[in-house]
């Protein structure tokens, strides 16, 4: 018998609603007293939950969410359960310490996270193992612009796409619009993505009124050419709704505080123990094989395209190039404790008196050269959109693969869209996971880190 698409994914989130409620209202049966008032108190936590659940998007999981949001959304589900925690035990309950409230809070956050990672990963597996809880889905587009996800639907089951069809006429007309309709339907296929670029706007409306019409979900794949379209956000003024081109996560002042707050700890925290004793190390070594200076210092591109003085461990012989021409593999101007330096990474540390004074943050796109700002903001599509937040010592591009030196155009290209993502998803867990594989990539070595 053949798995229906989805057949049980309607009764998921309702089970998590329950299960989560009985879980937190059964162990703060267990763990407060609320004498005469038990009921009360249970209303008052499910609430406190559901209604922040519901505010923070708690449960909108999709097969395509990463670990890293749900953990990000978890981590303010539980600050504001927290919260109304400790005002539901003041109200209802008697002779209860911030033990007992510690030792309560961390059993529902233990087990909701363990439930709800389980469940995640265990639907992960059962679309690879059993082909189950998967949808239908077909391309529709030229071969260049809808080769990168065809290659995701083959080489990601686990997300339970099943790519059925590719639909793929250089030009779109009336008859292969037709075509793709009749196959959705016949097929029972669940969900179409189609080249935006390759299609008129008429055609777009066509699509769309068909889709809307036979309960199909249509998806758009922007043009390579425009890096990213932008997370577009409706706000309505009156009745008007009003599209903002994107939204900038760092741009909420409480954001900026977590990530300011964070950028000082852990600089202070490299500054005291490592930098403190490596310098002198680092300084013996750079000293005895080449004349000059320990620092490197560098003008760069930061927040708002201002400019500022970049540190880095000097790791090349002194030359009247250094701030005009990248370094390439072999470089003969590399000494031989810079390639050192560079492999490892340790070469850019005297940046965290950057992020210390505020020019850098200890993640957030990688400041370039002046000569290469003023090249590719010409060059490459939202390419200045990097700047809407202050550069950083690592981030998301580096870590996957495009870092170091510049090959191709395209090699920029994939560095802005990883930037751009960074920008408009920015969360303190994301963050906490660049930093762990950063650290990973420096131990286990980099093909472009020369």
């Amino acid at each position: 018998m053949r798995n229906k698409a989805g057949r049980f994914s309607g009764y998921i989130r309702p089970f998590f609603y329950i299960v989560d409620v009985l879980l937190l209202t059964s162990l703060g049966l267990f763990f407060f007293n609320a004498p005469n008032q038990e009921i009360s108190f249970c209303i008052f936590l499910s609430l406190a939950w559901l209604v922040s659940a519901y505010h923070l998007g708690f449960y909108e999981v999709y097969r395509y969410t990463k670990v890293v949001t749900i953990l990000n959304c978890a981590l303010k589900q539980f600050a504001f359960f927290s919260i109304a925690t400790m005002a539901s035990v003041y109200l209802y309950c008697e002779d209860t310490s911030l033990k007992v409230v510690f030792y309560y809070l961390t059993s529902v956050v233990f087990m909701v996270l363990v439930l709800k990672l389980f469940i995640y990963y265990f639907l992960k597996e059962y679309r690879l193992v059993f082909g189950g809880n998967f949808r239908k889905v077909v391309i529709l587009g030229s071969q260049v612009k809808t080769e990168q996800l065809q290659k995701f639907f083959v080489q990601n089951l686990d997300y339970g796409y099943k790519l059925v069809n590719v639909f793929s006429d250089e030009k779109c007309n009336a008859h292969s619009l037709k075509e793709v309709c009749d196959y959705l339907i016949s097929e029972g296929v669940d969900e179409l993505y189609c080249a935006m670029s390759d299609l008129t706007s008429d055609e777009i409306t066509e699509l769309e009124d068909f889709t809307d019409n036979n309960f199909k979900t249509l998806k758009f794949i922007p043009d390579e050419n425009h890096v990213l379209s932008g997370n577009y956000i409706f706000h309505y003024y009156g009745y008007l709704p009003i599209i903002a081109g994107r939204e900038i996560r760092l741009d909420e002042k409480l954001n900026k505080i977590i990530k300011r707050i964070f950028d000082i700890v852990f600089s202070l925290l490299v500054i005291v123990f490592i930098l403190s004793w490596f310098t002198i190390i680092a300084a013996i070594f750079i000293k005895a094989e080449s004349k000059g200076p320990i620092f490197f210092r560098q003008i760069r591109n930061g927040l708002k395209n201002q400019l500022f003085v970049c540190y880095k461990f000097r790791s090349m012989e002194l030359n009247p190039y250094a701030h005009l021409n990248q370094v390439s593999k072999n470089d003969i101007r590399i000494t031989k404790i810079g390639k050192f330096l560079r492999k490892t990474s340790l070469d850019e540390l005297p940046q965290f008196f950057n992020v210390l004074l505020g020019d850098m943050s200890v993640v957030g796109p990688r400041p370039h050269m002046v000569s290469h700002n003023e090249k590719y903001a010409v060059k490459v599509d939202k390419f200045m959109v990097r700047h809407f937040i202050k550069p950083g010592i690592t981030g998301l591009a580096q870590v996957r693969g495009f870092r170091g030196s510049i090959g191709s155009d395209m090699d920029m290209v994939n560095r802005i869209k990883l930037d751009i993502f960074y920008i408009e998803n920015w969360s303190f867990i994301l963050d906490l996971k660049i930093i762990f594989q950063t650290v990973i990539n420096i131990f286990k070595g980099e093909e472009n880190a020369f």
